[in-house]
């Protein structure tokens, strides 16, 4: 799936001019955590976070301050005094699998999605990403997920979606992930049914293992696949 068919497009941006409170006032509006800085023609040339204002606010309520002293430093802070400007984007034409690497790799919350010349056609987060999988895998519709352990030296997938097949159950996706033991791989048909005892015997009669999902830990698989 392309980053243009998940990302947002209608975007709220803001100007480098703008003050820390209209970016502060935006995000609340539209209950957003980023907004792109633009300048005419659409051209990116930063992104401005809640951090990055949270960053720059007093340290507890304005009430502690002379408010009105306060108010006016603030409101002469603009957003290219605080924005980022070493940015990551991406393309359009990537692939939300890219977006969520290089999200998860750079640390960023959210990736502005830039054409030629660095215009702003749209901006694609965390959310976007996870909804975009949810629909990937079609869990959004009732079902289980079930774990096999397979070989990977007999690769045998073919024979679980046969063995499913078989027993008219859909699946609403399938995905083959790393194992801790670098020779067997980790099978994961989310199946649309909530009657999976029979094809758990099922596999189990033909020779499978199974995995419960919730014992299958990130943090033991090996570092390179």
């Amino acid at each position: 799936m392309f980053i243009k068919q998940s990302m947002t497009g209608k975007i709220v941006t803001i100007a480098k001019d703008a003050d820390i409170f209209e970016a502060q006032d935006k995000m609340a509006h539209h209950h957003i955590r980023h907004l792109p800085v633009v300048e005419e023609d659409h051209r990116l040339i930063g992104i401005v976070s809640d951090r990055d204002i949270r960053g720059v606010l007093p340290y507890g309520p304005l009430a502690y301050f002379d408010f009105r002293k306060e108010k006016k430093r603030l409101s002469s802070l603009k957003i290219e005094t605080i924005m980022t400007r070493d940015l990551y984007t991406i393309s359009p034409m990537n692939t939300i699998e890219d977006a969520l690497l290089l999200i998860q790799n750079k640390k960023v919350g959210a990736l502005p999605v830039v054409e030629k010349n660095n215009r702003l056609v749209g901006i694609i987060s965390v959310r976007d990403l996870l909804r975009a999988f949810i629909n990937v895998m079609g869990i959004e519709e009732p079902g289980t997920l079930l774990g096999i352990l397979l070989e990977r030296k007999n690769h045998r997938l073919k024979s679980i979606v046969d063995a499913v097949s078989e027993e008219n159950i859909s699946f609403g996706s399938i995905l083959v992930a790393r194992h801790w033991d670098k020779n067997t791989r980790a099978v994961f048909p989310y199946l649309l049914t909530q009657n999976v005892a029979p094809i758990k015997r099922k596999l189990e009669k033909m020779g499978y293992t199974l995995l419960n999902p919730m014992d299958w830990y990130l943090d033991r698989l090996p570092e390179n696949p």
